[in-house]
């Protein structure tokens, strides 16, 4: 290549058109374009007609000089904005954040990565500040990630001082779940894809999710252990399955994987 080089060199000095690429044809073109092309070297030591475009690359006939002139520029993108509130109150529904373009790619960089991301959520109270969203069966379940961004209602008269930092943990013994969970491969429902049969999984039971009447997040704390109980993941309605009691602890010690909070 050093020697193609020196060749090359001294054929510009002896034929001072002899060199002419993309950057002195002033041509760097998106996709696969014909028209898009000057006379020159061609990568491969021909030449001839080469071209500027990117799809030179995969055709192998891009003038000598492309990487140099049309450089690849990835996508940058901007911050996540912060998360959006529940789409609606009372009910499972999603929230959502979004990023913006900074640089387009351009010349094969890397494309932009996704731009939004949707995670499931459900809200305790409606827009004037009253209890609701506390009858669901089945149980409602997230990753326990979700609790570094949940958000904490105002205190209610109904739970003394020391329990708003308060909750507990359940441990349930997965009997069933639909094949929709193993599917799931989105960045911020990917947890669904841990859930397996015949594991034991630690679920956090906490505010907001937590009744401010009873104390409890709907987790079959009075079953005998044989009883078996739904579920379903926020986020995907159509993940979701059965499981039994084991056990209730004040603190969950499952495998980050098969830790989750009731929502």
């Amino acid at each position: 290549m050093r020697a193609l080089w020196m060749a090359l060199c001294a054929l510009a000095r002896l034929w001072p058109g002899a060199l002419a690429g993309c950057a002195e044809a002033g041509r760097c073109c998106p996709g696969r374009d014909p028209a898009c092309f000057a006379r020159g070297w061609r990568l491969d030591r021909v030449y001839g007609t080469c071209f500027c475009d990117q799809a030179c690359r995969l055709t192998g006939d891009c003038c000598f000089d492309y990487d140099r002139a049309c450089p690849a520029r990835p996508c940058f993108v901007g911050e996540w904005s912060p998360w959006s509130g529940c789409a609606e109150q009372c009910k499972p529904t999603s929230r959502v954040r979004r990023r913006s373009v900074q640089q387009e790619p351009q010349n094969g960089g890397a494309p932009c990565p996704p731009l939004e991301e949707r995670a499931g959520c459900l809200e305790y109270s409606t827009p004037q500040g009253q209890d609701c969203g506390h009858a669901f069966v089945p149980a409602f379940i997230t990753t326990s990630a979700f609790n570094k961004e949940r958000t904490r209602p105002a205190a209610s008269p109904q739970w003394a001082t020391h329990t708003e930092d308060a909750g507990y943990c359940m441990e349930f013994k997965t009997e069933s779940l639909t094949p929709h969970c193993a599917l799931e491969n989105r960045p911020l429902t990917r947890w669904m894809r841990y859930l397996r049969e015949g594991y034991t999984v630690c679920v956090h039971c906490q505010p907001p999710a937590m009744d401010a009447a009873s104390l409890r997040c709907g987790d079959g704390l009075d079953s005998d252990g044989n009883q078996t109980l739904h579920w379903q993941a926020i986020g995907n309605p159509r993940c979701q399955g059965t499981w039994k009691k084991v056990r209730k602890v004040d603190q969950c010690s499952c495998p980050a994987v098969h830790s989750f909070i009731f929502i």
